[in-house]
C-alpha cells in the first residue's frame, strides 16, 4: 500500500504587465483585494524582450511582480488563473483605455525547487492542470540559484527577476518552517 501525502503549500505570485503606472497600481490593488494581502512587490521594470503584447497593452509595457502573503495549495493554481483572467476583463472596462488588454495578469507559484506559471495555452512542455488550464515549470532552483529552461520566456531569464524570486522563496521557506 502506498502512503499518499498532501503537497506542501506554496507561495502565490502574480506577474503584472501594464500599459502605464496607473494601470499597474490599479492592478496591484485589485490583486490584493481579490487574492489576499501582498507581502512583497518587485521593482517596476520595462517589458522589452518581446513585442508580443504591444497591440493589446501598448508600446511601453511595464512589468512588476507581487507575492501573496498567505500560502496556498498548489492544486489551486487553475482556479487562481480563472480569477486573474476575470479580473483582467474587469480592469480593462474600469481603466477605459483604447487598449484591449491594458493589464495582463499571470499567476504562478513558487515552491522551494521551482517556479511554475499558469497559462491557457497548451504546448509540448506544458501539463494540463484542470479547468481548461495548463502549467509549466518556468524556472528551477538548483545549487543555490534560479535556472531557466529551454522554453523559459526571455524576460524570466533576467537577474532582477531571479533576485525577486529569491526573496519570495526565502520567505516561503520561513513560512514552511514555522508551520512544522
Amino acid at each position: 500500500m502506498w502512503n499518499l501525502k498532501d503537497p506542501n503549500p506554496v507561495k502565490l505570485i502574480v506577474g503584472i504587465l501594464a500599459a502605464n503606472y496607473h494601470c499597474l497600481h490599479t492592478a496591484a490593488d485589485a490583486l490584493s483585494d481579490k487574492l489576499g494581502k501582498v507581502d512583497f512587490t518587485s521593482e517596476v521594470w520595462p517589458f522589452d524582450k518581446t513585442d508580443y503584447y504591444r497591440d493589446q497593452t501598448g508600446p511601453r509595457i511595464l512589468r512588476q511582480f507581487v507575492s501573496i502573503k498567505r500560502l496556498i495549495d498548489p492544486g489551486k493554481l487553475a482556479k487562481v488563473k480563472h480569477q486573474t483572467n476575470k479580473l483582467e476583463q474587469k480592469l480593462a472596462a474600469k481603466l477605459g483605455l483604447p487598449l484591449t488588454r491594458p493589464v495582463n495578469l499571470d499567476p504562478g507559484i513558487i515552491a522551494p525547487s521551482k517556479l511554475i506559471l499558469a497559462t491557457t495555452k497548451n504546448y509540448s512542455h506544458r501539463i494540463y492542470i484542470g479547468q481548461k488550464m495548463y502549467a509549466e515549470v518556468t524556472l528551477i532552483f538548483d545549487k543555490g540559484r534560479w535556472r531557466p529552461q529551454a522554453y523559459t520566456y526571455p524576460d524570466y531569464k533576467q537577474q532582477c527577476y531571479f533576485d525577486f524570486f529569491e526573496i519570495v522563496r526565502t520567505r516561503l521557506l520561513e513560512q514552511l518552517k514555522s508551520k512544522r
